[in-house]
């Protein structure tokens, strides 16, 4: 009860400890915004490429025929929910007179990329419809239907960063010309060179994507997996493609997925592709964040770096709190006398000041937590008003891939924070304890 009421007291009488409150609750703040968008983006960017391409992906080093067996054999397990094939090319989509973008080409089957990502979530037309997602045309069964990225029809506001949804709507029903094709053949010592065989088809518009991440929204087209592979493998006798997407079963350990799923792959090139050797051997089965490790490494590295920065700049709430604490230690010796005359040991003192450090340090970090929350929760409104007030686009998914800044408080990191801010102002109030410890009764009452 002695220290609460020297607590209470102090906080009552100086008001300047109020000060180190504020500097530690600024301190937690910073820090938990900034951890918490940084974990938040690499979080974005982790689940970006699930919804992108699922849990697992199987990428043979050249085109794959029979897929349509293998991914029967996959789904046949208790590991696969669902797996889909696509094949991938580039080219050059004409929109309109003088109207041309370098673009993606993405061959799917609608509705098994459905069930393996998020894919329906992202149509503009399709996304809320009962059915699976096609790329039907209503008014005739002969012509190719195919969807484009929202970012293909017109670059995103440079202020607001939103796309002009009337303009690509009126897109939707036309019909475009895609320029594409293959390259055969390699760089030889006879001077030979690779061989490219253009390939132009047109396709009209039946729905526009919008995913969120630049990178697809502003480079991707999605047709037919039959038709691009005919199209770009033209003397094939069967479609191709060039991966094979998976989402793994719920509650499924990863590491033996993946060894259920090489094992079917092993069986399946035995069995129907002659036991091609390099098939066995060159064949990359990763999940979605090995596909992204090197990306993801990067982005922790600099998460670390701007918290490490940030961190020693908030040390200086360890100097606050130390200024602050030795100076009420200096001004309450006759308090501290009287304490030890009455049978107080130094290290009850000690105490006193130490644990009002760290009382000061957890009333700061609450009050952080909740700044701290409150600013990442709104941080997408505090940027619309800097914006607006500023004319400074601080976000724009060109540059940072995502079309909204992430917004999720990171908790694990934010416990970290408050028990790291704590522990500080402990430390802080350490040598101002040592000092009242060490103060001797006789000569501070000898002249009282």
């Amino acid at each position: 009860m002695l220290k609460l009421f020297l607590w209470l007291r102090y906080l009552r009488k100086r008001k300047i400890v109020f000060l180190s409150i504020a500097a530690v609750a600024l301190s937690v703040s910073l820090l938990i915004v900034v951890a918490s968008l940084f974990a938040g983006f690499i979080d974005t960017f982790e689940r970006a490429a699930v919804e992108a391409v699922g849990d697992v992906v199987l990428t043979p080093p050249i085109t794959l025929k029979k897929y349509p067996v293998l991914i029967e054999r996959l789904e046949q397990t208790e590991a696969v929910e669902a797996a889909t094939a696509m094949i991938s090319g580039y080219g050059l989509l004409h929109l309109g007179r003088g109207n041309v973008r370098a673009v993606e080409v993405w061959g799917i089957e609608p509705a098994g990329r459905a069930k393996v990502t998020g894919f329906k979530q992202f149509l503009h037309k399709q996304s809320k419809s009962m059915g699976e997602p096609s790329f039907d045309v209503s008014a005739s069964s002969e012509v190719v239907g195919g969807f484009v990225g929202i970012g293909v029809l017109g670059e995103p506001d440079e202020q607001t960063d939103e796309y002009d949804y009337d303009a690509a709507e009126k897109m939707l029903g036309k019909v475009v010309v895609l320029t594409t094709g293959t390259v055969t053949g390699q760089d030889s010592d006879d001077g030979s060179r690779p061989d490219f065989k253009r390939q132009v088809m047109t396709f009209k518009i039946t729905d526009i994507t919008e995913t969120g991440v630049y990178q697809f929204d502003s480079g991707c087209v999605y047709l037919p997996i039959e038709k691009l592979s005919s199209t770009l493998y033209p003397d094939e006798e069967s479609p191709v493609a060039s991966q094979i997407l998976i989402k793994l079963a719920d509650n499924t350990e990863k590491d033996n997925s993946l060894a259920v799923i090489q094992g079917v792959w092993r069986t399946f090139v035995q069995e129907e592709l002659d036991a091609n050797p390099y098939l066995m051997t060159s064949t990359a089965i990763n999940t979605a964040r090995q596909l992204q490790s090197r990306y993801i490494a990067a982005y922790e590295k600099q998460m670390g770096v701007l918290l490490l920065i940030f961190g020693v700049v908030s040390l200086g709430v360890v100097l606050l709190v130390f200024c602050i604490f030795y100076m009420i230690v200096r001004l309450k010796q006759k308090d501290i006398a009287i304490i030890k005359s009455c049978g107080a040991t130094s290290s009850s003192v000690s105490l006193v000041f130490i644990g009002f450090g760290a009382c000061v340090g957890a009333v700061g970090s609450g009050l952080g937590t909740v700044l701290g929350y409150v600013i990442t929760r709104n941080v997408n409104t505090i940027e619309d008003w800097i914006r607006i007030i500023f004319g400074l686009k601080l976000w724009k998914s060109s540059v940072y891939l995502f079309s909204k800044i992430p917004s999720e408080v990171n908790w694990p990191w934010a416990l970290r924070i408050v028990l790291l801010a704590i522990i500080a102002a402990a430390i802080g109030a350490l040598i101002p304890a040592i000092v009242a410890a060490r103060t001797k009764p006789v000569e501070i009452l000898r002249y009282e």
